[in-house]
């Protein structure tokens, strides 16, 4: 319990206090924001603000874990918190690559849409292969080749044959961190937006590892009527402590980045974050959970999908003024932050309505 709150005061403070040297540090070499000329004309004020703040919460984040860890628990870092890193830092990479071409171009397009995905797939392709490495005690890798809900589902690609069946499950890992990191990437267009929602989502995962553990099938605390319904899940409780390192360094960074941000988190930040958000749901076996967990950056996903289609099959006909969702209400005339306040309210009742789904069996009793 001690690792969980440190990690989380720690990365808090970690961005909190340092933000506004780095705000300084990166307006000093040019760092600076741009703006879509096709955008709503009210954010061109917008133009220059320093972006790459994913750096700052992405360092806090290692810094409140390792201490967490390795100086106040006195334990090891486990193989799952280590490639929740590892996804988390790397998908930050590819984001800090576009995000380091659109400051060096001066403009709003860095790394060609094929070009991001590629490197999205290579990171996620590593990650995939080594979740299924470094067994425990007993022999578990902190991913199974199975599909998950709220525990793992009788699904397993590897039915397919050991071959092929790893082919799928890459392959299945990919879909879903392109999936989470471009999620996360399309919600952030509004000062908070994705900070907030990413604190709801990711917050989600602090309580559930922190169940698993207290119900693990090999804890200590687990009453012996519910042997039944235990996890198995591989690190449950470093999970948690992860998640609560992500989220703190997230509530630190928010207080800079809310409207008028004084920082934005960049595609740095957005794919780390999405990054995140599928390996907690990976390693805790609730990968199709993430649609409800994380239901508002599918809603906004969904709302760029249907645009395009829909503007395609009417030959230039739209159904929303300007996708994502929420530029929509920006035309509409709602104000910035009435738009985010309410999607942080839907981003919001989506997480308990996730996590309540998780817990339901455990009302079946």
């Amino acid at each position: 319990m001690r690792a969980l709150l440190s990690a989380g005061a720690l990365s808090l403070a970690f961005t909190l206090f340092l933000t506004p040297l780095f705000i300084r540090l990166f307006t000093r070499i040019g760092w600076g924001q741009f703006i879509r000329d096709d955008g709503p004309q009210s954010h061109h004020v917008k133009r220059g603000t320093p972006t790459m703040g994913g750096i700052i919460f992405i360092l806090g984040t290692l810094f409140g874990y390792f201490t967490a860890t390795l100086l106040i628990s006195n334990e090891p870092p486990t193989a799952s918190g280590l490639l929740v890193l590892f996804l988390m830092v790397g998908l930050g990479v590819v984001g800090f690559i576009d995000d380091f071409l659109k400051t060096r171009k001066k403009q709003s397009l860095g790394l060609g849409g094929w070009a991001k995905v590629g490197g999205q797939v290579i990171v996620a392709g590593v990650f995939a292969l080594l979740a299924l490495q470094f067994p425990n005690e007993r022999g578990a890798t902190p991913a199974t080749t199975k599909i998950s809900f709220i525990r793992d589902l009788p699904l397993d690609f590897m039915v397919f044959g050991t071959v092929f069946g790893i082919i799928l499950y890459v392959i299945w890992i990919c879909l879903l961190s392109a999936a989470g990191s471009n999620g996360v990437n399309v919600t952030d267009g509004l000062d908070g937006l994705a900070t907030g929602a990413s604190i709801v989502a990711i917050g989600s995962f602090v309580i559930i590892g922190f169940w698993q553990f207290n119900q693990s099938c090999f804890g200590e605390s687990l009453n012996p009527s519910d042997v039944y319904r235990c996890y198995d899940v591989r690190d449950p409780l470093d999970l948690a402590i992860i998640a609560t390192a992500i989220v703190g360094g997230l509530v630190g960074f928010l207080w800079w980045n809310t409207n008028p941000a004084h920082i934005y988190m960049g595609d740095t930040g957005s794919l780390a974050l999405g990054g995140a958000l599928v390996a907690l749901a990976i390693f805790s076996r609730t990968e199709l959970l993430l649609i409800l967990i994380g239901g508002l950056f599918v809603i906004e996903t969904g709302s760029v999908i249907i645009q395009r289609a829909y503007f395609k099959v009417t030959h230039g006909k739209r159904i929303f003024l300007m996708s994502p969702i929420h530029h929509h209400f920006e035309l509409k005339g709602w104000a910035e932050v009435t738009i985010v306040v309410r999607f942080w309210i839907i981003a919001g009742l989506l997480a308990a309505a996730g996590v309540g789904a998780f817990y339901f069996e455990w009302l079946q009793s």
